[in-house]
C-alpha cells in the first residue's frame, strides 16, 4: 500500500493504534473520537482496511480474546506501520503549513477565504 494513496479513515485507523493494540470495536470508537464524529467506519470498512493495512506489513493481529462468547481480535501497529504513519502526518502536516502561507497571502491581497 502506497501511502501516497491512503484515505483519511485508514489513516486514522493507523493513528488509533499508535499508542498500543485495540480490537476492532475499540478502533471503530477511537476513529469516531479522533475525527470529532467526522468519520463513523462501519465494520465492513474497517477490517478491509485492516486487512489491506496488514498485507501491506503495517499492522498485525496482536491477541485475541473471547468476549462475552464473541472472539476479539486486538491490532497492533507494526514497526513499518509506525514509519508509514510518521511519514504520512508529516506530509499532511507540510501540506497543511503551505496551504496555510497561501491563505495568509490571500488575506494580505484583501480577498476572503472561498
Amino acid at each position: 500500500m502506497s501511502m501516497e494513496e491512503i484515505r483519511e479513515p485508514t489513516f486514522l485507523v493507523l493513528a488509533a493504534l499508535a499508542d498500543g493494540a485495540k480490537h476492532g470495536y475499540a478502533l471503530i470508537k477511537e476513529v469516531e473520537g479522533i475525527s470529532s464524529g467526522r468519520v463513523t467506519l462501519r465494520a465492513g470498512t474497517l477490517y478491509a482496511a485492516l486487512g489491506r493495512l496488514a498485507e501491506g506489513g503495517l499492522i498485525h493481529q496482536s491477541g485475541e480474546e473471547v468476549v462475552d462468547g464473541r472472539l476479539r481480535r486486538y491490532y497492533d501497529l507494526t514497526e513499518a506501520g509506525a514509519e508509514a504513519l510518521a511519514a504520512q502526518t508529516t506530509r499532511l502536516r507540510q501540506n497543511v503549513v503551505e496551504a496555510d502561507r497561501r491563505l495568509r497571502a490571500r488575506a494580505r491581497l484583501g480577498k476572503a477565504p472561498a
